[in-house]
């Protein structure tokens, strides 16, 4: 309250978001990069690796960052010309235009943190970087603009990122943070690591309020050595497959209990690629001088590299689906396409259990209801076994499904499309279908929320009562929803 009065509320405002361990006092560090943008000056930043001393004889590799930027038209605040929506809220979207760093140069031991654990079997995921969230932690603070110094493995991946924004976070606002990878080949001397990582980035500075821009995920692999001396290839990516890939927050206020807007977009293109294997700095001969890297002719040498032959193999589609359910356990169950999901459900004579969704549902920053229901209810073993018995699973985008409802070249697709759309509430709506894709029953995820915070003796429907075989109120509810939804639908089924 005194600071409230003494600061007025854009003031405490800046002050909190400055003040990162909460303690009202804000430290020289603290105060740093206020400091920097004052002056103009940033330092190079003193990060754990490079206190190491430099080996003159270390290999090092160029790697190259390709970006567009998210195509405004996508977001669904273009349908009605961005009303309400100020320029100066967007311009730090509008003005992200490049790659901060076009290019970089980083030497091979910097990508050891890649490397696996001892005895890491192929296939079997770890974490690099733990996700240290969960339901039941909460969330990270909206109000903040300068990331945290990375500490450890995130190092690397702070750098990496900070190729296309000078303000990544390595540890994103909502779980699952963190980054996940695992083993896809193995050789002799090298292995190929596939990994996952979600991150975020905050576009705007004071005095402006935060613009959180939250890519679905970050994928990629690197092919290095199994000391780390030696990589052979690294690429990052933010994989851009589905019609939307960004999700997108914003404060309209100067508190942390401020309106927060929220939208979702597509960015076609957001890469890393290294631009060939990484080379000695410095070579030297036999005796140990140093040898002119230049021909008489005024060319570079040039390396030869042997083939790599790899004893054990793993395909990229799998290693993404086990990445997928490392970071999303309920992926446990198999969601299939929306309309593959209704031909298997004719073919096994079984019901539907499809999401809809706004947002995405494999993004890290999709709306709180999603995440809600995702972390209590469908990572649940109990749920995960009755969906895996009794259902075809599939989740959906809003915007796929109205392409598809559009698309006149299949009606029975429009037909699907159509069926759900009809019963569709934003955020979320959980629905069970026949399937000819009839809905027979449905709730939508706030609503889901508002029962499952209620006290048992005030929910009167007894449609969502509570059980007491679970202890959890989220996974009692939702095994009801699709008991009820089995009760409603299997006799409708045909013989």
């Amino acid at each position: 309250e005194s600071a409230l009065k003494t600061l007025g509320t854009d003031g405490l405002f800046l002050f909190s978001s400055l003040d990162t361990d909460g303690d009202m006092y804000i430290s020289p560090e603290e105060f740093k990069p206020i400091a920097e943008k004052l002056t103009g000056s940033t330092p190079a930043a003193s990060y754990e690796e490079e206190e190491l001393p430099p080996d003159p004889s270390e290999e090092t590799l160029t790697i190259e960052a390709r970006f567009q930027p998210l195509l405004p038209e996508t977001m669904t605040k273009s349908k009605d010309g961005f009303l309400g929506v100020s320029r100066l809220t967007l311009s730090g979207l509008r003005n992200w235009t490049a790659a901060a760093s076009p290019s970089a140069m980083f030497s091979a031991r910097h990508f050891q943190p890649f490397l696996p654990p001892p005895g890491q079997e192929l296939g079997e995921p770890w974490w690099i970087i733990p996700s240290e969230l969960s339901v039941f932690t909460g969330y990270l603070s909206n109000n903040r603009f300068y990331p945290p110094p990375p500490k450890g493995k995130e190092v690397i991946i702070h750098r990496l990122l900070s190729m296309f924004h000078p303000r990544p976070f390595v540890k994103t606002r909502f779980a699952p943070q963190g980054a996940v990878a695992c083993l896809t080949a193995i050789s002799d001397f090298y292995y190929t690591v596939m990994f996952r990582i979600h991150a975020e980035f905050q576009l705007s500075e004071p005095p402006d309020f935060p613009f959180w821009f939250s890519p679905g995920q970050f994928t990629g692999h690197i092919i290095l050595s199994k000391d780390a001396t030696h990589v052979r290839d690294f690429r990052l990516f933010v994989p851009n497959h589905r019609s939307l890939n960004v999700d997108m927050e914003w404060l309209y206020g100067a508190s942390e209990s401020s309106n927060m807007e929220v939208d979702i977009g597509y960015i076609p293109q957001m890469e890393l690629e290294a631009m060939g294997p990484s080379v000695p700095s410095v070579i030297l001969d036999e005796d140990g001088s140093v040898i002119d890297s230049h021909l008489p002719s005024g060319e570079s040498l040039q390396f030869v590299f042997e083939e790599i032959k790899w004893q054990q193999e793993l395909s990229w589609e799998e290693a993404a689906r086990r990445l997928e359910v490392a970071m999303y356990p309920f992926k446990k169950v198999s969601y299939l396409p929306f309309t593959e999901a209704f031909d298997r459900a004719k073919a096994e004579n079984k019901l539907v259990h499809s999401i809809l969704l706004w947002g995405a549902l494999d993004d890290q920053s999709c709306h709180c209801s999603g995440r809600t229901l995702r972390e209590t209810v469908l990572e649940s073993s109990p749920i995960l076994t009755l969906l895996n018995e009794s259902f075809i699973s599939t989740w959906s985008l809003v915007k796929e499904l109205e392409e598809l409802q559009n698309n006149q070249e299949n009606p029975s697709h429009q037909k699907l499309a159509g069926l759900h759309l009809e019963k569709y509430s934003f955020p979320v709506e959980m629905m069970i279908c026949l399937p000819n894709g009839t809905v027979v029953h449905h709730i939508n995820a706030n609503y889901f929320l508002d029962i499952t915070s209620m006290k048992p003796e005030e929910v009167e429907s007894n449609l969502f009562s509570f059980s007491s075989t679970f202890e959890d109120p989220s996974t009692a509810t939702y095994m009801q929803f699709l008991k009820e939804g089995l009760r409603r639908g299997l006799p409708l089924l045909q013989p």
